[in-house]
């Protein structure tokens, strides 16, 4: 049996993505995304909240793109990606890892779930065939 790595996120951006440049010019962005779990306590009868909050990097530069124009601190967003986890040395020189969900560059999905602003709004083209030119005389 083959093994299976998807990670599916519904949550709140934590702070504003950040985007780098591979050598290549690639973008690629990184954010960190809360997820909420809500309940009632039994015994206190006390409602109670515990948040977890997710490292997500984008390695796919389309999606990457839509990260840097449209998502911010707040954005509500569904995250599709794997697990990975990279291990990185500190400035004491102790091995340190950490655990990220990464899109890679074919595989992975993003999902804007609150309302683009208007002024942040693709501007909505056309379908092929059309355009404002259309002649809506009959040829025959």
């Amino acid at each position: 049996m083959s093994s299976v790595n998807k990670v599916m996120l519904v949550g709140n951006v934590g702070k504003d993505p950040e985007i780098r440049r591979m050598q290549d010019g690639t973008p690629v962005a990184s954010f960190s995304v809360a997820t909420s779990e809500k309940w009632k306590d039994k015994s206190s009868g006390e409602r109670k909240e515990r948040t977890e909050w997710h490292n997500v990097v984008v390695f796919n530069e389309q999606l990457a793109g839509v990260v840097e124009r449209f998502v911010k601190k707040g954005s509500k967003v569904y995250v599709d990606g794997a697990l990975q986890t990279r291990k990185w040395t500190d400035k004491a020189g102790q091995d340190r890892f950490t655990t990220e969900i990464v899109l890679q560059k074919f595989r992975g999905e993003i999902q804007l779930l609150d309302k683009l602003d208007r002024d942040d709004a693709p501007t909505p083209r056309p379908a092929p065939g059309r355009g404002e030119d259309l002649d809506d005389s009959i040829p025959f």
